[in-house]
């Protein structure tokens, strides 16, 4: 947090430092309006593409080991946790149910199955769940 403070502060006094200088150097004739305006752009381009980068370059620790003791401590059967991978990609009951050749209701039940043994009340809290208990 104090780093990210210390950048914006640094930004906004190289803004300001800028201006400074553009208005001495209009003041003095020595520059045109025109190319003031350039130098600033092309710094602040350069300063975008430098937070861009780093902004990317952080890693991302996701972990893609699934927890299969867990699923069994939580007596989630197969089918329930085809159904928990199919509710994670955002797919609907009837979505669902067309992809496993079930009937909706069957999907209703197996969804209501999940919400009990994950403790959840609605669908988008099983899935955060479950990607919390690493089982998705």
């Amino acid at each position: 947090m104090k780093k990210t403070i210390l950048v914006f502060s640094a930004l906004i006094l190289a803004i300001f430092l800028l201006f400074k200088f553009s208005k001495h150097a209009l003041i003095s004739n020595n520059l045109k309006t025109e190319i003031v305006i350039a130098i600033i752009a092309i710094i602040f381009f350069f300063i975008g593409i430098y937070i861009n980068k780093r902004s990317l370059r952080k890693p991302v620790n996701v972990s893609t080991t699934i927890n299969h003791d867990k699923i069994e401590e939580l007596d989630i059967s197969k089918r329930e946790y085809e159904v928990l991978q199919n509710i994670s990609e955002g797919l609907s009951n009837k979505e669902i149910a067309d992809k496993l050749f079930l009937s909706e209701s069957t999907i209703k039940t197996h969804v209501s199955n999940i919400l009990v043994k994950l403790n959840a009340k609605r669908r988008t809290q099983a899935v955060q769940i479950a990607k919390t208990l690493q089982i998705i």
